[in-house]
């Protein structure tokens, strides 16, 4: 779980002074995939210091940008090392950097390789020539979707748990145990179809906004939900429910547009200046049905 690598100059295999300049950020996934991609090639990797972030969402912070790509490059006496004046960056790395900018303040020229590391043999092998291919290949399938789901759960584990264990308290506390499990498995039923269905149909699900998206997979959720276990239930905590849920899956799956493909980040800011206030309105609204549900 350390997500950073230290900033700095790398080798790989036995580079020469003649040897290619790979820039990558120092997300440690990425440092990894570049370093496993040249497995059998002699080069330097130029680590920049994006604080764990990985190249496209940094270079949208402007952390693996202009600047830090000249800091860099004098901070690891570059020019001293090498003898060529080229440096070798991932296309999705180019929305943060002013090539020309770069050129005139450490005297490094900026070339463009691939989209995905593991193109990176085939460029060196092509004389450093990019592929039409190399700069298409960017998917975002269901098994891209479904391999990012586990780091989705890891991080949310400690706050799931807390917030659970909160729940299951406070809801045991003014009713039954049986209710707090009630509460609980209602919860976390709708936590895991934010995490997890939600991103698995994505394209299924209708509208282009995530939190809509996670809205109808919780309400389809609760609606499940209440069909099994809410037969009982008073109306109060059956609209509290149709609340509570679709807000709590719409939250996670909000969450996931930052592992995606094409969300922009103005178009994520706009998503949540409009969907958190709705969603925490709902939420709000749903424990208070369940409070007066509960004293009447």
């Amino acid at each position: 779980m350390d997500f950073i690598v230290p900033p700095g100059l790398y080798a790989i295999g036995i580079p020469t002074t003649e040897s290619p300049v790979i820039v990558t950020a120092n997300y440690k996934m990425t440092y990894d995939i570049v370093r496993q991609s040249l497995d059998g090639y002699d080069a330097w990797m130029l680590v920049l210091e994006t604080y764990g972030i990985n190249v496209w969402c940094a270079a949208g912070k402007g952390t693996f940008g202009t600047g830090e790509i000249v800091r860099r490059v004098t901070s690891s006496n570059l020019a001293k090392t090498v003898s060529h004046r080229n440096l070798i960056l991932p296309i999705l790395g180019a929305p943060g950097v002013s090539a020309h900018q770069v050129a005139q303040r450490c005297g490094f020229t900026v070339s463009y390789a691939a989209i995905v590391a593991t193109d990176l043999p085939e460029y060196l092998d092509n004389g450093m020539v990019t592929t039409p291919a190399m700069r298409r290949k960017l998917t975002f399938s269901w098994y891209d979707r479904l391999v990012l789901i586990p780091v989705e759960v890891v991080l949310e584990i400690k706050p799931l748990v807390v917030i659970s264990t909160v729940m299951l308290l406070i809801s045991a506390a003014f009713g039954t145990v049986s209710a707090g499990l009630t509460a609980f498995g209602a919860y976390m039923g709708a936590v895991l179809s934010g995490i997890v269905f939600g991103p698995l149909l994505l394209p299924l699900l209708p509208s282009r906004s995530f939190a809509i998206k996670g809205a109808v997979i919780g309400l389809a959720w609760a609606l499940i939900y209440w069909l099994f276990i809410g037969a009982q239930w008073q109306p109060l905590t059956i609209i509290g429910t149709f609340l509570a849920l679709p807000a709590v899956s719409a939250f996670y799956t909000l969450n996931f547009t930052g592992c995606t493909t094409y969300t922009s980040r103005s178009g994520v800011k706009k998503e949540m200046r409009i969907g958190i206030p709705v969603m925490g309105c709902a939420i709000a609204a749903a424990i208070l049905l369940l409070i007066v549900g509960h004293l009447v």
